[in-house]
C-alpha cells in the first residue's frame, strides 16, 4: 500500500514556530561539532513506525539504519533526546525488549517512546520493558514533553486518557513550551480519514486551552511528512523509518528550540530515495 489517502498541507505558520524545508542526509561534509550551540536551549530526533518483524521487511536494517543516521546527526549537530513515537514493533509484543537492547540503547542520547497501535501492549508491559509507563512526561527545564498512549491492547484506536493530559498539561503550565507526542492523531482533517485516525473533540479543545501548547507530534500515518492545524496549533508529521509503505524514503524530523524559544522544524530524508533531480550529461 503505497498511499492511504490525499493528504492536506496548510501554508499558516504559528508565530515563534518555523517550518524549514525538509534536507536530505549526508548531502556535504558537515563543520559542526557535538557541542550544542549556545544559543540552542533543546535540540531532538523525532522518528516512527518502525514497523519491525512486519512480514516481508528488513526489520534489522530499518533499526540498524536509523541509529546510524541519528548518531551520525549527534556527532554533527548534537541532540539532546530522541522519541520514538509508536509502533516500534509489527504485532509483536514479546520483540519489544529485543528493540530497546540491541537498537534504542546504542543512541548516544536519552530515547523516550510512546505506543502505537501495532505495539498491543498495556502500561505495566511498557513499564517492564521501557522503565515508564505507556503515559509519562519528560521534564527538559523550560521545554515540557507529555507521551500519551493513544491505542489499546488490542491495537484500537483511542483518546488519551482525559485526566493524565489535564494533569501533565496543569503540571507544566509554568513552562513556556510543551510538545504533546500522540501516535495516532486526534482529529480527522478529511472525511476518507475516518478509519485510520481518531476523533478526539475534547482532546482538540483542551489542548488549545493552554497556550505553550506548541506543537502535537504524531506517528501513524506514513505518507505524512507534513504539518497540519487545528486552529493555530501545528500538527506535525515525521513520515516512518520502517515498514513497506508510505514515503518513498526513510528519515526523521528534527526539532531546534532557540534560546528566545523560537522553535524550528523539518524533515529529514535520511535513506536518499528517492534521489530528485538526477541527471546524466
Amino acid at each position: 500500500m503505497n498511499s492511504r489517502r490525499k493528504f492536506l498541507q496548510s501554508g499558516v505558520a504559528l508565530a515563534g514556530l518555523n517550518f524549514l524545508p525538509s534536507i536530505n542526509l549526508f548531502a556535504g561534509p558537515s563543520s559542526a561539532s557535538i557541542k550544542k550551540p549556545a544559543d540552542l536551549k533543546l535540540r531532538f530526533a523525532v522518528a516512527s513506525d518502525g514497523h519491525y518483524a512486519q512480514p516481508g521487511t528488513d526489520g534489522d536494517k530499518f533499526y540498524g539504519d536509523l541509529i546510524k543516521w541519528l548518531n551520525k546527526e549527534h556527532q554533527d549537530n548534537h541532540l539532546d533526546l530522541v522519541i520514538i513515537n509508536g509502533d516500534l514493533v509489527h504485532d509483536r509484543p514479546d520483540l519489544l525488549p529485543k528493540i530497546k537492547q540491541t537498537y534504542l540503547d546504542k543512541l548516544p542520547v536519552p530515547c523516550y517512546t510512546v505506543p502505537g497501535n501495532h505495539d498491543h501492549v498495556d502500561a505495566a508491559m511498557w513499564k517492564a520493558v521501557f522503565g515508564y509507563e505507556d503515559n509519562h512526561v519528560v521534564d527538559k527545564g523550560d521545554i515540557g514533553f507529555v507521551l500519551a498512549n493513544t491505542t489499546d491492547k488490542m491495537g484500537k484506536y483511542i483518546c488519551p486518557v482525559p485526566a493524565f493530559l489535564k494533569k501533565s498539561l496543569d503540571d507544566f503550565k509554568s513552562k513556556p513550551i510543551v510538545f504533546v507526542v500522540l501516535h495516532v492523531p486526534p482529529h480527522q482533517w478529511l472525511p476518507e480519514e475516518k478509519a485510520n485516525f481518531v476523533s478526539c473533540p475534547d482532546t482538540i479543545e483542551l489542548l488549545h486551552s493552554y497556550p505553550n501548547v506548541k506543537a502535537v507530534l504524531h506517528g501513524h500515518e506514513h505518507t505524512l511528512d507534513v504539518i497540519r492545524y487545528t486552529g493555530k496549533l501545528p500538527h506535525i508529521f515525521d513520515a516512518h523509518f520502517g515498514g513497506n509503505w508510505g514515503t518513498a524514503y526513510k528519515g526523521y524530523r528534527i526539532f531546534e528550540v532557540s534560546a528566545d524559544n523560537t522553535i524550528n522544524t523539518y524533515q529529514v530524508n535520511a535513506s536518499q530515495s528517492p534521489v530528485v533531480n538526477s541527471a546524466k550529461l
